[in-house]
């Protein structure tokens, strides 16, 4: 007889519980690929003995012991047996599927901080968490970073061998050294929520499923250290997340923030994050993500889109530009200027932005341009950054508006 919704069940645990099994069998398998393949193993065996025997009470627990089992059972048949055996000992007591907690230590959390060890490269740490932790692919990672799928590959390659070598354990750092390991920490939450927020590729705008784990991690890190930048960041990530239902139509397309109904922005998130930018506030420890989820703050107290206080939005800029200066902040400062002084104030920005050639191939950039030609009425150059910026983007949902926005050109625009 055949469990009914065996299959729905299957493939739910996989896309929920998948990167939290991953990162439990790593802490007890002690390798990245072995992981790896227990993981395989485990999603094999529940395919062929849940519709059989039913569906587990606690699907994650038997996904980890399966693949943990099936791992010692290979060993064993590789004739590692003897030399692992000290090894396997404790893993092997028959205790773990039966006892095993819902959530006591987070194992993600602990993986993100192992990846996140200061005796990794920073580029390595970042990559390695995004691959091993968030499940990016290596060209997701690749597109978020501006460079080539093989670049990223040698990175992550690099970081599990030191790992390897360097025995780096796979532990949540202690209270003195949770500080000067959080920052690497933190940037990678935020990679992976906007990786949620505005996917790289695909049909979908959105990934709820990346945003929520970033939210979660975030909410861990704001209870593990009480520290004003931990609270910015979930304040920034609330902020963003209570847009999402009201950025895309029924359609699936993208609502530009001018566009969106307000009404549809959750409360809730907003409040939440308010009261952490008010908490962080008051400690006087303004740090990049305080100062961006004040920006963000911005557009959410704003009765609407017209009336949004963007002379406040440009002094938060100036201020993360100084503490934290990019070609992305440079970027959004100068958007921020087109709306407070106007279209050709921010054109000359934007300008500013693009001389170096850094965002030649970030579609976002083409696009700001593109906008703020729009404004201008100058159709062929508008027309040529939005081509460049839709050559650019592999998010569906993106091409679409470019394409529509190619598609509405007037004829009463003026044309240079």
């Amino acid at each position: 007889m055949i469990e009914p919704g065996a299959y729905v069940a299957l493939e739910a645990a996989y896309r929920i519980e998948a990167r939290r099994v991953r990162a439990t069998l790593i802490r007890l398998l002690g390798d990245f690929d072995a992981a790896e393949e227990a993981l395989h193993e485990a999603f094999a065996a529940a395919a062929d003995r849940w519709p059989k025997e039913g569906i587990p009470s606690n699907p994650y627990s038997w996904l980890v012991s399966a693949g943990r089992f099936k791992t010692i059972d290979r060993w064993r048949r590789e004739m590692r047996l003897a030399r692992a055996l000290p090894a396997l000992a404790p893993l092997a007591e028959p205790s773990l599927e039966r006892d095993m907690p819902e959530v006591i230590e987070d194992d993600e959390l602990r993986l993100i901080f192992t990846c996140c060890h200061p005796a990794l490269p920073p580029d390595a740490r970042i990559a390695l968490t995004l691959r091993e932790v968030a499940g990016l692919t290596t060209e997701e990672i690749a597109r978020a970073y501006l460079v080539s799928p093989p670049t990223i590959g040698q990175r992550i390659v690099r970081a599990k061998a030191k790992i390897r070598e360097a025995q780096i354990p796979y532990e949540t750092p202690s209270p003195d050294d949770l500080p000067a390991r959080l920052e690497p920490v933190l940037k990678v939450i935020y990679l992976v929520f906007n990786e949620g927020y505005a996917a790289t590729e695909g049909d979908a705008l959105t990934r709820p499923v990346f945003c929520a784990e970033a939210l979660r991690l975030g909410r861990l890190v704001v209870g593990l250290l009480d520290e004003p930048e931990a609270r910015g960041l979930l304040a920034l990530m609330l902020l963003h997340d209570s847009r999402r239902a009201a950025r895309v139509d029924a359609a699936g397309d993208l609502v530009l923030l001018e566009d969106q109904d307000r009404s549809l922005w959750d409360r809730n998130s907003i409040s939440e994050a308010i009261g952490l930018i008010t908490d962080a506030i008051a400690e006087r420890k303004a740090g990049p993500y305080l100062l961006q989820a004040l920006i963000a703050a911005t557009h959410a107290e704003a009765e609407s889109f017209d009336r949004t206080d963007w002379a406040r939005a440009v002094s938060l800029y100036d201020a993360l530009c100084q503490i934290e200066p990019s070609p992305v902040v440079a970027l959004n400062r100068a958007a921020a200027i087109a709306m407070r002084d106007g279209p050709e104030a921010g054109l000359v920005a934007i300008d500013a932005v693009m001389t170096s050639g850094e965002l030649d191939q970030y579609a976002y950039a083409h696009a700001a341009r593109a906008d703020v030609l729009r404004r201008l009425g100058c159709v062929d150059a508008a027309r040529a950054s939005y081509e460049r910026a839709l050559a650019l983007t592999r998010q569906t949902a993106e091409q679409r508006f470019l394409r529509r926005r190619l598609a509405n050109f007037g004829p009463t625009m003026r044309v240079v």
